[in-house]
């Protein structure tokens, strides 16, 4: 597909009811921040009967920490679209077998640079110290694999578990990761796992490559970003939580507009008429776009939701 260019949108209004986008990439600044001219936007889209729907992989409950101010009771895609709100009640659940979760934690553990929690620090919410042990031993496939300076996070309804604690492994799980708690050991997790996310200190393509192609005919494995891997149940994606709230509502895809950055955006886009990839955005949904919105940095979504709204 050839994308056009946002500017070729006649100024609106347009019929538009739903308005989804990604967080980090798309909506957020390059400091990771909500613009400000933002919440006079959500203002006007409130004011129009126009959803506004945050669609991320972070957790829910650091999307209400970033919204439930000026939303309450608003609706979410939340970790990559294994947990659904619309307004204010939890709609879908999707998670992984336990099975598959043990396989995961092993493989990350066996083949990556672990931080192990102190034995008085267990269950705490931050750990200072840290002690990487460095691991090097064979993938399912029986090959060598070198160690990748990785870290696992499970990630449940009510919150998130990791057992890495080095303070840049945690700086980094609290971005996306509000409700965090370091443990002893991950197979003690007794909730049930909506998705398990990895993130790699160096680029995350070749460590999913060389550690978790075992798992790609049960699960889907995306990278979700430029050092994070998502591992999810197969079907499980943004699209379907966009899906989910269309039919909540009663909104049709030619009254959605949908903006995206990564691959993990990519099939939310065929959710919408109206889809857009940041200029900033991989290649592949920008093929996958029907328009090109300006990047995050010049604060794309908010320039084309004006062209929109009128």
């Amino acid at each position: 597909m050839n994308a056009a260019d946002w500017t070729t949108i006649a100024p609106g209004p347009h019929d538009i009811r739903l308005v989804v986008a990604d967080m980090d990439g798309t909506l957020l600044d390059g400091d990771s921040r909500i613009p400000e001219g933002f919440w006079e936007r959500l203002e006007r889209m409130e004011q129009l009967g126009v959803r506004f729907v945050p669609a991320s992989g972070r957790q829910y409950a650091t999307l209400t920490g970033m919204f439930g101010a000026a939303m309450p009771g608003g609706s979410y895609i939340a970790e990559n679209g294994n947990l659904v709100v619309a307004d204010g009640e939890i709609t879908s659940v999707s998670g992984i077998e336990h099975g598959a979760v043990s396989r995961i934690i092993d493989v990350v553990m066996a083949n990556g640079q672990t931080s192990h929690v102190a034995s008085d620090g267990a269950g705490a919410d931050a750990a200072d110290a840290s002690d990487d042990d460095t691991a090097d031993s064979a993938s399912d496939s029986g090959d060598s694999v070198s160690a990748f300076d990785i870290g696992l996070v499970l990630c449940a309804a009510e919150g998130a578990y990791v057992t890495r604690h080095d303070p840049d492994f945690l700086a980094e799980c609290r971005k996306y990761y509000a409700k965090l708690t370091v443990v002893d050991d991950l197979h003690s997790i007794t909730e049930g796992i909506l998705k398990a996310a990895i993130f790699d200190f160096g680029p995350a393509q070749p460590m999913e490559d060389a550690l978790l192609s075992g798992f790609t005919e049960e699960l889907q494995v995306v990278v979700s970003g430029a050092h994070w891997v998502d591992i999810m149940n197969l079907g499980t994606d943004k699209r379907r939580g966009v899906v989910a709230l269309q039919e909540h509502f009663g909104i049709t895809p030619a009254q959605t507009a949908v903006f995206g950055d990564y691959l993990n955006d990519l099939e939310m886009l065929d959710a919408g008429e109206w889809s857009f990839a940041m200029d900033n955005a991989h290649p592949d949904l920008k093929e996958a776009a029907h328009y090109i919105a300006p990047a995050n940095t010049e604060y794309g979504v908010l320039q084309v939701l004006d062209r929109l709204l009128g």
